[in-house]
């Protein structure tokens, strides 16, 4: 079972919007068999999400979605093997901002691409990553066959 912690640091997401990406990222969760774990999901602004991008990924400019994964072993870090607690699989951090921009940009829903990044967030978490063309293409397979069964469709998504 995934639990879930969403921070709307907006305050403009209505209960309807935060239960759908809970039902998105669970069915994903179940998708992936993940067991017990735990995800904090945040909505933030376009100059928040810039200063995260700036400051952790060396990009100044706002972007749709970041990730921290907290199951990346750093160096000379132990995994904790065993251990009783749920996992805790790390951050998602979507900026709302950018949401409802490529929502109008693809011609879909605004709650559409919140589950999209949503989903594509946690995929991150969960290791996948798109850095060469073969990661991308089982990247964004497993997150349209994740959207599709649960009926939510769209058109090509090209990058981040």
């Amino acid at each position: 079972m995934l639990t879930i912690d969403l921070m709307d640091e907006t305050e403009t997401l209505g209960n309807s919007e935060l239960s759908f990406v809970e039902k998105v990222l669970k069915h994903a969760a179940e998708t992936e068999n993940v067991g017990e774990a735990e995800v904090s999901v945040t909505f933030v602004t376009n100059a928040i999400i810039q200063e995260m991008n700036k400051e952790y990924r060396g990009k100044d400019t706002p972007t749709d979605v970041i990730s921290f994964a907290m199951e990346e072993l750093g160096e000379g870090e132990q995994a904790i093997v065993g251990s009783e607690e749920p996992r805790m699989l790390g951050d998602i951090v979507i900026s709302l901002d950018r949401t409802k921009e490529q929502a109008a940009d693809y011609g879909h829903s605004f709650e559409r691409e919140l589950g999209f990044l949503a989903v594509h967030g946690f995929l991150h978490l969960l290791g996948y990553d798109h850095m060469d063309a073969e990661e991308e293409k089982e990247m964004f397979a497993r997150q349209e066959e994740i959207l599709a069964s649960l009926g939510i469709t769209r058109g090509e998504h090209g990058g981040e």
